[in-house]
Formats: structure tokens, C-alpha cells, sequence
């Protein structure tokens, strides 16, 4: 369930990137009155995810304006389907199409990319998870998409986990010392996880007692000898070159977690249209 609060600020952040004096198109060749309607069309197959925050984009600058849907959010879609019809004043309609399509498109193409990473690991133990490589400002509709995917979230943000990554235990003179400080300063409902790149730093970790070890980089082979080791004494979070043709592999290795940055920070905005009638 999205916060409209949080979304409203996003879209209202965006529309006054867009036109912080208005729309000089629009507002000089379109009558004030005049009224139009559109169709969502997905021109490629995908998962469609952000219809609220689409319709919202439309509603907050006219909250007159019609919109119905034909699928609903999450659903995967073929190229050529009719996802929602708008009518309503054609100004309101014009300005808002950029900022909503700008939105709806990086969000399905978050959902599609996370749902083909949820397909391959169906059957295993393992979930495909985000990180924090997310676009500056979208984190929260982001994380969303990759949970509309089928996807799990990781912390979403540096206040709500404790993550000891290889410059905070370079900083902190160790492993062992970075996790007793962080010990010392967690609450205890805050996991605290450690990055590792070998087997020695796997076992520090553990003997530290990390509750979250990330096996970052590492080949499949030192994925299954660190999973084998840990024996369910600590979750374990597969990182690092993660890539849909590897993921299956890395599931068999019997990681609890695999985390993608590429679900969010690279993704392939969705291709989809709004056509006016």
C-alpha cells in the first residue's frame, strides 16, 4: 500500500521540474475548456506496476479527470494491451502525460526486470532482493515496484539497518571490532550484517556473531563452502556480478537472500504509450 503523502511530494517535486511556469505548448494552442480522451497502451510485454501513482499524477491536477482500468497492478502484459482509459480536460491531461508515463514506465520496467528473477528462483529457498542503488529521490516507488515484482526489500535506507560494509571494517580496524561497536549501539530489534570476500572473513564474521553475512563476489564455489560453513547460524546474502543467467546457480548454493542493484540503478524504463483519441 503506497503513502500518498510521500507519493503527492514525489509527483508535485516533478511537475514543478517540468513546468515551474506553466506550459507554454499547451496552455497557447489548447483551449481551456476543451476536453479529450487517451488510452494506456503497453507496447511491450511486462509487469505493470505504479497505476496509482500514474492516476495520481492526473487526479492532482485535475481532480475531475475519468480514468478506468482494465488490469490491475502487478499484472503482466502482453504488447498491445490496453491498460487504462483517461478522459477529462485536455490541458490537465497534456501536462500531466510526461511526468506520469516518466513514472509508470521506470516503475514497471523495476517490476518486470524483479519478476524474471523471481521466476528463476521459484522452488528455491532463496529471494531476490533491492538494494540502495536506487535513482536519487524515487528510492520509496522504487522499492515498491521490486516488491510489485515479486521481489523483497532490503533496508531501505542507512537508518533502518546496520550493513558493515569493507569500508566501515577498514575504518573500524576489523570485523571483530566493527560488529562489537555496532553491537554496543543497536537496539536489539536491528540485525547486523557483514560483508565478506573469503572464507576468513566468513568465519570472523560468524565467531563475531553477525546475524546477516553477505557473500560478496564471490564464485559459486566459495558461495556453497561459506553457505556449507554457516550452517544456518547466520542468514546469508548472496552479492556481487548477480545476473539472471546466474541466479539459478547461486539459489542452489542454499543462500537465503540474493541482492541485484541492477534491479533499480540500470533498469530498462517499460515501453508504454498514452494515445489520445
Amino acid at each position: 500500500m503506497l503513502d500518498l503523502s510521500i507519493v503527492d511530494e514525489i509527483i508535485l517535486r516533478a511537475l514543478k521540474e517540468d513546468m515551474p511556469m506553466g506550459d507554454l505548448t499547451t496552455d497557447s494552442t489548447v483551449p481551456a475548456d476543451e476536453v479529450c480522451a487517451a488510452n494506456l497502451i503497453a507496447k511491450e510485454a511486462g509487469v505493470v506496476a505504479g497505476l496509482d501513482v500514474f492516476e495520481r499524477v492526473f487526479t492532482l491536477l485535475d481532480s475531475k479527470i475519468y480514468i478506468e482500468r482494465y488490469i490491475n497492478e502487478g499484472d503482466r502484459v502482453e504488447a498491445g494491451t490496453r491498460i487504462m482509459h483517461i478522459s477529462g480536460n485536455a490541458r490537465a491531461m497534456l501536462k500531466a502525460e510526461r511526468t506520469a508515463l516518466n513514472l509508470l514506465q521506470r516503475m514497471s520496467g523495476i517490476a518486470s526486470a524483479t519478476r524474471k528473477f523471481a521466476d528463476v528462483l521459484e522452488g528455491t529457498k532463496s529471494k531476490i532482493v533491492d538494494t540502495r542503488k536506487t535513482a536519487p529521490g524515487l528510492r520509496y516507488l522504487d522499492k515498491y515496484a521490486v516488491r510489485a515484482g515479486g521481489g523483497t526489500n532490503h533496508r531501505f535506507c542507512l537508518s533502518d539497518g546496520i550493513l558493515i560494509k569493507d569500508n566501515h571494517i577498514k575504518a573500524a580496524g576489523g570485523i571483530t571490532e566493527a560488529v562489537k561497536r555496532a553491537r554496543a549501539m543497536a537496539p536489539h530489534t536491528i540485525r547486523i550484517e557483514v560483508e565478506t570476500e573469503s572464507m576468513d572473513m566468513v568465519k570472523e564474521a560468524l565467531e563475531a556473531g553477525a546475524d546477516i553475512i553477505m557473500l560478496d563476489n564471490m564464485s559459486i564455489e566459495a558461495m556453497k563452502e561459506a553457505v556449507d560453513f554457516i550452517n544456518g547460524r547466520a542468514l546469508t546474502e548472496a552479492s556481487g556480478n548477480i545476473t539472471l543467467d546466474r541466479a539459478e546457480a547461486i539459489a542452489k548454493t542454499g543462500v537465503d537472500l540474493i541482492s541485484s542493484g541492477s534491479l533499480t540503478h540500470s533498469v530498462k524504463a517499460m515501453d508504454i504509450s498514452l494515445r489520445f483519441e
